[in-house]
């Protein structure tokens, strides 16, 4: 098991509640899940900077992006439902590319059960790689390491 002092300087960290249905047969939470996790944190971060979906059409053009790579560790399992903390951070921001370091933790910050790192590339609607807006750099300053 891998333990860790949260250390709230870096990137931010969300809570994260973890359901039954989040779960596999064996009570603990499903791999898949993982990502579908961080996508809410990753989602909800954004989303208080004004970034969101409204009938179909994204707030921004940052908001066309597709993950190119997701890396997971596991290091300890959740075991059960409840509150978890989604911790996550820009390692790198590239022209089209953004480099997330993430990491998932017990309660009180004292566990980790998961960490990785995960490769946005910003698009244009054609799906051709296109750099991130001015704004969107700026948003992602706070999230850099």
């Amino acid at each position: 098991m891998s333990t860790a002092t949260l250390d709230s300087t870096v990137g931010t960290t969300r809570p994260a509640l973890v359901h039954l249905d989040d779960l596999d047969i064996v009570g603990i939470m499903h791999n898949a899940r993982y990502a579908l996790i961080l996508e809410r944190a990753m989602s909800e971060f954004w989303a208080e900077h004004g970034y969101h979906f409204h009938d179909g059409a994204p707030s921004s053009p940052d908001m066309i992006a597709a993950v190119r790579e997701f890396a997971i560790t596991y290091h300890a399992p959740v075991r059960g439902t409840g509150p978890i903390q989604v911790q996550f951070w820009l390692d790198s921001m590239g022209g089209s590319s953004a480099v997330y370091g993430f990491r998932f933790l017990s309660e009180d910050g004292a566990t980790v059960f998961a960490d990785g790192r995960r490769v946005m590339i910003k698009m244009d609607r054609t799906g051709r790689p296109t750099p991130w807006t001015d704004q969107g750099r700026a948003i992602a300053a706070k999230l850099m390491r």
